[in-house]
């Protein structure tokens, strides 16, 4: 039996002893000595319970710790983490040290005993940022996952597997060459397509109608009806391939795509109605609100480029700065303009009829592009300007830094993100990999043994004699 440190007086029993009990610790290589009256703060600890037991010499300490022996106990855990969770004992409260990975110094507070409670404020928001990032790797993982099954899966049938690749064909430009290559097609049919959309509003290149309204050219026409076609086969591609059809109805680039092909086709209805309802001034509206639809099609090139959609997520998560860039522009160009209109008052010719129409001075100054339109003519309305110029320039730029920084931020994770999942997924298939191999020799040799033992039994039963009977000597 291993002697342990006793206690400093002779003459204590109980709590009282294990209080007085100075134990070591072997943490990782680093050897401490610990007071039992600093660990029995915390007596539903795992040092303190050790410290305890340790002090009524029992015999049995494997449970707590790694190994002990010599009055010195082992521990196989990490030093530095250590070091940080005996704060609390002292301070009554642990700050994680610059380096240490949030969710490994949660499994060391866990096996200590010591609740997150005790963890600081600043390292919390840490832990939280963590846990996001790891349920993220989490969802990504799944989904990468839930994507291979439906290719690879065996039990289902042919109808599934073909939908399945399908959707790896038209939603993943990485699986294939094929993939990629239709990825590379829609790429370039959307700038193809916006091309013409410009081009067909040059004078030099409309033709005219029966009624005189200008048209777009017949070439460009048919280019145009070659994109939708296949921009439609696309849509209507995906969405049969799609394992949940709600959620791909309502998904922001869906919205989108839809939004792309369905001016085109009611142009097109409304084409084939007659020209009698085209005459109305309200029908021609509208027909000029639908070809202006059209533009949404260059918003299809974010499908095809993760910057794009990385600059899509950054602003959304940067809705705070933006709402605080509106509120000090907003409240700049009602200051500013009402003063412009005041002080522009006693000029016999001013610009400034107004404090609304004054709202478009304002905000051009501010924003520094000063169209010149419309200017103030007096002194006083000159200072006024400058200092709008001034002010708007500090006010959009002291927004802008976080914007930038949250684009980064999230353009940098997402990347981290990706090459984790990534390689979540590979660790996965080798230990699949690694758990297949024992099992496929257990099976080989099962299989090996059946075969052999029905093999022989017809051989038996067809060669077998009938035992002659034993006779003595």
């Amino acid at each position: 039996m291993c002697s342990f440190p006793r206690p400093r007086s002779g003459v204590c029993s109980g709590s009282e002893t294990s209080r007085e009990l100075d134990i070591v610790v072997n943490i990782g290589g680093s050897r401490q000595v610990l007071s039992g009256e600093v660990l029995s703060r915390y007596p539903d600890t795992r040092l303190a319970e050790l410290a305890t037991q340790a002090a009524g010499n029992a015999e049995d300490l494997s449970e707590l710790c790694d190994d002990y022996g010599g009055g010195e106990f082992y521990f196989d855990r990490d030093p530095d983490a250590f070091k940080c969770i005996m704060e609390v004992y002292h301070s009554g409260e642990i700050h994680m040290k610059r380096g240490i990975c949030p969710a490994c110094f949660m499994e060391e507070m866990e096996f200590w005993g010591v609740e997150p409670e005790f963890l600081d404020e600043c390292c919390r928001s840490n832990l939280h940022d963590v846990e996001e990032e790891l349920a993220e790797i989490a969802e990504k993982v799944q989904s990468l996952l839930e994507a291979r099954e439906r290719v690879r899966a065996v039990g289902v049938g042919a109808w599934k597997r073909f939908q399945a690749c399908v959707w790896r064909l038209m939603e993943q430009p990485d699986s294939s060459v094929a993939a990629r290559v239709i990825a590379v097609i829609s790429f370039l049919l959307i700038l193809v397509s916006s091309a013409a959309l410009c081009a067909g509003t040059i004078p030099e290149l409309q033709t005219r109608d029966a009624l005189g309204n200008p048209t777009e050219p017949p070439a460009l026409v048919a280019v145009d009806t070659v994109c939708i076609v296949w921009f439609t086969l696309e849509y209507l591609l995906r969405f049969f391939a799609a394992p949940r059809k709600l959620r791909f109805l309502l998904s922001f680039m869906n919205v989108i795509d839809c939004l792309a092909i369905l001016p085109y086709f009611l142009l097109l209805t409304l084409t084939q109605l007659g020209s009698a309802l085209l005459e109305l001034s309200d029908m021609q509206q509208a027909v000029q609100a639908l070809r202006i639809l059209r533009v949404a099609r260059v918003l299809k090139l974010a499908r095809h480029s993760s910057g794009l959609q990385t600059l899509t997520f950054a602003l959304r998560s940067s809705c705070g700065e933006l709402a605080l860039l509106l509120l000090i522009m907003g409240i700049g160009v009602f200051l500013f303009s009402a003063l412009g209109y005041t002080l522009e008052q006693s000029h016999p010719d001013t610009m400034f009829t107004s404090i609304p129409q004054a709202f478009w001075w304002a905000v051009i100054t501010m924003t520094t592009v000063g169209y010149g339109d419309v200017y103030p003519k007096t002194t006083l309305g000159r200072c006024n300007a400058a200092v709008s110029f001034l002010c708007g320039v500090i006010s959009i730029a002291l927004p802008i830094n976080p914007i930038i920084n949250n684009f980064v931020l999230f353009y940098s994770k997402q990347r981290v993100l990706e090459t984790a999942a990534q390689h979540e997924i590979q660790l996965m298939e080798l230990r699949s990999q690694e758990a297949e191999v024992p099992s496929r020799s257990r099976r080989r040799t099962h299989v090996h043994k059946h075969t052999l033992s029905d093999a022989q039994i017809p051989l038996l039963e067809e060669h077998s004699l009938p035992t002659p009977p034993h006779t003595s000597p």
